[in-house]
C-alpha cells in the first residue's frame, strides 16, 4: 500500500489511518526511524508487556535459572 504524505515545515508528517489499523500502530507507540538505502524505515518498538511469553519454547522458568546460575559458575 502506497500512500502520498506531506512533510511539514517542522519535519512532521502523518502516518495514513490504514496503515496504523494495518499495522496496530496506537496513540502513545514508539516507533524506530531508521535511514534505508531504499528510504525510511519506520518500524514499532514493541512494549515489554507484548514480550511476555515470547521464548517460553526455549525453556520453562526453571531451566533458565539452572543456565544463568551455570554460566555464572563458568564466568
Amino acid at each position: 500500500m502506497a500512500v502520498t504524505v506531506k512533510v511539514t515545515r517542522r519535519g512532521q508528517t502523518t502516518i495514513p489511518v490504514e496503515i496504523r489499523k494495518k499495522l496496530g500502530i496506537k496513540e502513545g507507540d514508539e516507533l524506530l526511524v531508521e535511514a534505508t538505502r531504499d528510504g525510511v524505515l519506520f518500524k514499532v518498538i514493541p512494549k515489554i508487556e507484548e514480550l511476555a511469553g515470547v521464548d517460553s519454547e526455549f525453556g520453562n522458568v526453571e531451566e533458565v535459572k539452572r543456565e544463568i546460575e551455570k554460566l555464572r559458575e563458568e564466568y
